[in-house]
């Protein structure tokens, strides 16, 4: 039995709007929430170099401080809040602790939040 023209036919318009559709939704997801992200992996770096930095770790806490907000002013790179980076030094161990969340708008009253816990530990030298 042959196959008839009608069960040959490809992808109807409404079928291909219908993907697209979808496909745009996920695409301006993806474009709203990159910043976030990308700001969150420049800090990543900047407390993981710190934190390996030998030199920067016999700074005192308000000097390393200074140089990691440098250090953001440079990469163009602000937290929300001066809370989002806990320093402490104690018994030798020098504990950055970043928490921190976001809310990017997505469409009229939908909000995302993002939110970025880590934690890093460096021994004194």
């Amino acid at each position: 039995m042959k196959p008839t023209r009608k069960q040959q036919t490809g992808a109807s318009f409404f079928s291909i709007l219908i993907v697209l559709l979808v496909a745009g939704f996920f695409f301006s997801v993806a474009f709203k929430l990159y910043p976030a992200y990308l700001d969150y992996n420049t800090v990543d770096s900047v407390l993981t170099q710190v934190s390996t930095d030998r030199d920067e770790l016999q700074k005192s806490i308000g000097s390393l401080k200074l140089d990691i907000g440098k250090k953001f002013r440079i990469n163009q790179v602000k937290l929300p809040h001066k809370d989002s980076l806990v320093i402490t030094k104690k018994e030798g161990v020098i504990r950055f602790v970043l928490d921190y969340e976001i809310r990017v708008p997505m469409f009229y009253n939908v909000d995302a939040m993002v939110k970025f816990e880590k934690q890093y530990e460096a021994i004194a030298p």
